[in-house]
């Protein structure tokens, strides 16, 4: 088992260029075969009935795959700059390829923890075993007793089986888990291929070259870190002088008070200035320079957001 998910890790790599984001996707990877491994141990039990093995099979495969994307969509960043560009603007600033490859950020990211809970669940073996084991044709096992039919197949899963059907029992199993494995290989192999492909097309369509594009996720990094500890400082010093205001005296520590004293924080930014740094930005040039960000277009007075008729357009794809 410890070979299959060092495989599994290293196929997951294929997605993943930063190491930033390379550790983080690892990280929910990781958390998603350990969560896979309880759910097996624990929580999943073949009912080895007739019509309920499959209904429960496919639900211990799909349900918590189904999740986990949905998890992977509200916590992508993307999803809710999207949102904000609906409601603010409307699509009309996107082109069908920029949506198709918004679309394809968001969903290629959230589809990281789904694809190995479904990986992992297929190579492990016992929710297909409990979902087919009925389905197999007596037919097919030479010699099995003609008296028995669907309803014993549904019991192989389990292990109170008649003693003249054990062998049959084995036999079905090792059939569906070799089944189940080969479906399991098959999708890390399709998944790996259009990564591969996916790479390509979008450094083919790129009209930045493979530096400046590298030079693009690094702004984007630090901006973005930046943006986030300064807002952080920002509002500590606003709700610093806001509660003083309200009780005449605030209790800071020292380190807040160095901070209140090096950073005068006057008020807060009006609404425009957050709706103009909110959202999908598409990637322009104006008079030949690159705006990396809608906060790199704001700060440089440009108005809109569309795509310039002597410009190129590239989705936020944010590593």
């Amino acid at each position: 088992m410890a070979a299959l998910i060092a495989e599994n890790f290293r196929f997951l790599s294929l997605f993943f260029k930063s190491k930033d984001v390379m550790i983080f996707n690892g990280l929910v990877a990781l958390g998603t075969v350990g969560s896979e491994e309880l759910f097996s141990v624990v929580a999943f039990n073949c009912p080895c009935s007739p019509a309920r093995n499959y209904i429960y099979g496919l639900a211990a495969i799909g349900v918590p795959a189904l999740a986990l994307l949905l998890i992977g969509v509200m916590w992508n960043n993307h999803t809710w700059n999207l949102v904000a560009e609906c409601h603010k603007r409307g699509t009309k600033n996107f082109s069908a390829a920029a949506t198709f490859l918004l679309f394809g950020s968001i969903m290629g990211r959230a589809s990281v923890a789904p694809i190995t809970w479904s990986v992992i669940s297929l190579l492990r073996g016992e929710a297909y075993i409990c979902a087919l084991s009925e389905f197999v044709k007596p037919s097919s096992l030479d010699k099995f007793p003609a008296d028995y039919g669907a309803e014993v197949l549904a019991t192989f899963p389990c292990r109170d089986v008649p003693a003249n059907l054990t062998k049959f029992r084995d036999e079905v199993t090792r059939r569906l888990r070799y089944e189940s494995q080969l479906f399991g290989w098959l999708l890390i192999g399709i998944v790996a291929v259009l990564v591969f492909l996916t790479k390509c097309l979008k450094h083919c369509c790129s009209p930045l070259s493979y530096r400046q594009e590298a030079y693009w996720a690094q702004y984007r990094s630090n901006e973005d870190k930046l943006f986030r500890r300064t807002a952080e400082v920002h509002s500590r010093i606003l709700a610093a002088k806001n509660v003083k205001q309200f009780f005449g005296f605030v209790a800071l520590d020292k380190e807040e008070k160095e901070l209140v004293q090096e950073f005068p924080v006057e008020g807060v930014q009006p609404s425009p200035q957050w709706n103009a740094i909110t959202g999908v930005y598409i990637y322009r040039e104006n008079k030949g320079f690159p705006l990396y960000s809608r906060l790199h277009k704001w700060a440089k007075g440009v108005e809109g957001n569309g795509p310039t008729p002597e410009g190129h357009e590239l989705l936020f794809l944010a590593s």
